[in-house]
């Protein structure tokens, strides 16, 4: 009998980098073959990412989904059939201020580039290389406005904090998880493990997926299974019925998986399809 016999499951909700994208920036062949494989049993193939949505549309297009995609975290659920925002969670903008307060303090000035996103669109205060290199990724163009208080006055999606010292980015992170309860700020690291990003408290990928499962599609979590490799798919993979972590995930990611599949460089979603659905 195979692993997944008699779970029966009805939607897959996919994570991009480091899951079903390594170092090519593409998803591998066999992934795409198994993910096939798995659409043409009648199950739903879906994308949770934390990249902006016309970032994501490619590994969409990619894997041929036909599902509404997960972005920026689950603050911006939307359909690419029909270019319909499904849902939409605004960071509030006194966290916004008090985050960009926060990042310009002598402790952090140097350390910091902080990103914020509006409409789509990715907003600096300048141009640096941590950010070319941020954006090289995705092939978005940042629009450089100085101040980011200026944004201040528009619906803003998410703030990312990026910081080359990967001990200083703990202490940030410690900092502002003690400062914000989790009824008024979501705060999560993600792929790679030098961006911390801020949403809203509803915004998270386990909370968009419910979503997307129970009230979009009518499928209970038991019938849903999900892979991803780092923090932020943390809370994913607890609300998924089968929650399955990468092999190169973080410790405390692979401890509470279903089950830990290889690496993205040894295909382990492939792996994984095979193992809980096609075998």
């Amino acid at each position: 009998m195979k692993e997944g016999e008699g779970m029966g499951i009805r939607l897959v909700v996919l994570d991009i980098d480091g899951t079903i994208a390594g170092v090519s920036n593409q998803v591998r062949p066999a992934v795409v073959e198994a993910i096939a494989a798995v659409q043409a049993q009648g199950v739903k193939v879906a994308i949770a990412t934390g990249r902006m949505y016309c970032s994501a549309l490619k590994f969409r297009s990619q894997i041929n989904s036909r599902e509404p995609m997960i972005t920026y975290n689950g603050a911006w659920i939307g359909n690419p059939e029909t270019g319909e925002r499904l849902a939409h969670w605004a960071v509030p903008p006194e966290r916004i201020a008090e985050l960009l307060d926060l990042a310009a303090e002598p402790e952090w000035r140097s350390l910091l580039d902080v990103h914020v996103y509006h409409d789509d669109q990715l907003y600096v205060g300048e141009i640096t290389a941590q950010t070319e290199e941020y954006v090289s990724r995705s092939t978005i163009r940042p629009q450089a406005v100085g101040d980011l208080h200026t944004m201040l006055d528009r619906p803003l999606t998410k703030l990312l904090m990026l910081c080359p010292d990967a001990a200083r980015l703990d202490a940030l992170k410690a900092q502002t998880q003690s400062r914000y309860q989790p009824s008024e700020l979501y705060i999560t690291q993600s792929s790679p493990t030098l961006f911390l990003e801020f949403t809203h408290p509803k915004a998270s990928k386990g909370q968009a997926l419910r979503y997307l499962a129970q009230e979009h599609y009518g499928i209970p979590l038991d019938q849903v299974l999900a892979i991803g490799d780092n923090y932020n798919d943390f809370d994913m993979l607890q609300t998924a019925g089968i929650g399955i972590a990468m092999g190169d995930a973080p410790p405390a990611v692979q401890a509470i998986a279903t089950w830990v599949a290889p690496n993205v460089e040894a295909d382990g979603v492939a792996v994984a399809l095979e193992r809980f659905i096609l075998a």
